[in-house]
């Protein structure tokens, strides 16, 4: 296997979480949730260094926590920018000359597994770009927004998209370094939601690997409360694979 870097991204100050703690280090089952993400990638046989984006609020805790855990691989922490794009993009410079593949993966999706994280490099080694995701189960409608005289907006209903067509993307994301260079060269300004569109808009076509409906992004308090739920339900399932 190439030489993977990954680039672990908890510098987002999570202001829809209202919380005082910052995110990556509010515990679920007792554990920071960087702590999990970290765990697998440090652990796993291709990766070779770790890169992990922080903000100037949470930056000493992150570095404590990942002390206290005794996790590998960490080559330096950065401070994070404005936008995901300006923290991935510092976290880009930073990365070793002989890094071949970069991995991307949000701090506060806790679930990943060695399998995903193999599948997902195997298939960036092979086409240069592939992401993890999963297809849609709920119905989804497109909408539009019109001023009424009150103080609130209608929603009203577009149409309703195919779900057939539509997959929920996650990360980890991993990308061949030249092609998230050369994308983040000519498109780093755009604004984005994932690392993927930026390879769209340099004419790569991304593959997608088959994620897992347990591989959540932590963005409300309500994922929280899920993430308890998984968290006792993996463990479980793993305890009991051994007994058998």
């Amino acid at each position: 296997m190439s030489y993977v870097t990954a680039i672990v991204l908890a510098a987002g100050r999570g202001l829809r979480f209202k919380s005082k703690i910052t995110k990556p280090i509010l515990k679920i089952n007792s554990r920071p949730i960087i702590i999990y993400c970290l765990d697998i990638l440090s652990k796993h046989p291709n990766i070779r260094d770790i890169i992990v984006v922080v903000n100037s609020k949470n930056s000493r805790s992150i570095i404590r926590k990942i002390g206290q855990c005794r996790i590998k691989k960490i080559k330096d922490v950065v401070l994070g920018g404005r936008r995901r794009q300006d923290s991935v993009a510092k976290a880009l410079r930073a990365i070793d000359v002989r890094t071949a593949l970069v991995l991307i993966h949000d701090a506060v999706r806790p679930f990943i597994d060695k399998e995903m994280v193999s599948s997902v490099l195997k298939e960036a080694k092979k086409s240069g770009a592939a992401i993890v995701g999963v297809p849609v189960k709920a119905t989804i409608k497109e909408v539009t927004k019109s001023r009424s005289h009150e103080v609130t907006s209608r929603v009203l209903v577009k149409k309703t998209l195919d779900r057939d067509s539509l997959w929920e993307v996650q990360t980890p994301q991993v990308f061949k370094k030249e092609l998230i260079m050369e994308a983040y060269n000519k498109f780093g300004n755009s604004e984005v939601t994932d690392d993927a569109s930026l390879l769209e808009k340099i004419g790569v076509r991304v593959k997608i690997v088959r994620g897992s409906y347990f591989n959540i992004k932590i963005t409300t308090p309500e994922d929280l409360v899920l993430a308890e739920a998984i968290a006792k339900y993996l463990a479980f399932s793993r305890q009991s694979s051994v007994i058998s």
